[in-house]
């Protein structure tokens, strides 16, 4: 019960990706088939579906704006502020990460601090670039499945498939992304500027119901 007590956002967030994730499968697969047959094409089977290109572009494609959403989120927050907003950082209060090689010393500390001055850098960069490395996962799988869903589209109608290089320029793929960046945008947007006026108690998300509008930082 400790462990579920201590874990229990992590393992239910990870729950509603499941379950929606295999929704995604089924809903789409049964989709999928409809159209099929509305073609005079045979259905296929639900484990067929999953190495589907055009279902894992769709997999892909969402995955993919949601790791560039929090990277974005994660770098600009280091740099630009919001005052009022529990989503930003105070500007007037001191920095908190100076000095890293006296805070190294601290107990508790990560160990990797006192491994130098190029360690210190990268990790205290890490989660950036590790979301950034992920965005960039996540683009290159699209990319390709969505290639490979449009050369099965084009072998479909008796035409000739482009290059997986030659299909990164393609209208389809960057709509595909964009109208998915557009969002994580607005709503990281949306959120910034709602946690000024508004509230949700006991969310380390939201600043403390009695706190001022101006307050800034959760």
């Amino acid at each position: 019960m400790v462990y579920l007590r201590n874990n229990g956002l992590t393992i239910t967030l990870m729950a509603m990706f499941a379950l929606a994730l295999i929704g995604q499968w089924l809903t789409g697969w049964s989709a999928n088939n409809d159209e099929l047959l509305r073609h005079g094409e045979a259905a296929i089977a639900p484990l067929a579906y999953l190495g589907d290109a055009a279902f894992m572009s769709s997999v892909f494609e969402n995955w993919e704006s949601e790791f560039l959403q929090m990277a974005v989120y994660v770098v600009l927050t280091a740099i630009l502020v919001q005052r009022g907003s529990a989503e930003s950082k105070d500007p007037d209060a001191p920095e908190r990460d100076a000095d890293l090689a006296t805070q190294a010393a601290k107990p508790g500390a990560p160990r990797i601090l006192a491994a130098g001055a190029s360690a210190r850098w990268l990790y205290a960069r890490s989660l950036g670039l590790t979301l950034f490395a992920l965005f960039l996962l996540s683009f290159l799988l699209h990319w390709i499945n969505s290639a490979g869903a449009a050369a099965d589209d084009a072998i479909a109608h008796g035409e000739t498939p482009e290059t997986a290089l030659h299909y990164f320029w393609s209208a389809q793929l960057w709509f595909e992304s964009l109208q998915n960046w557009q969002s994580e945008f607005l709503s990281t947007a949306v959120l910034v500027v709602l946690s000024i006026f508004l509230r949700q108690k006991e969310s380390p998300e939201s600043k403390a119901v009695a706190a001022s509008h101006g307050a800034t930082g959760a």
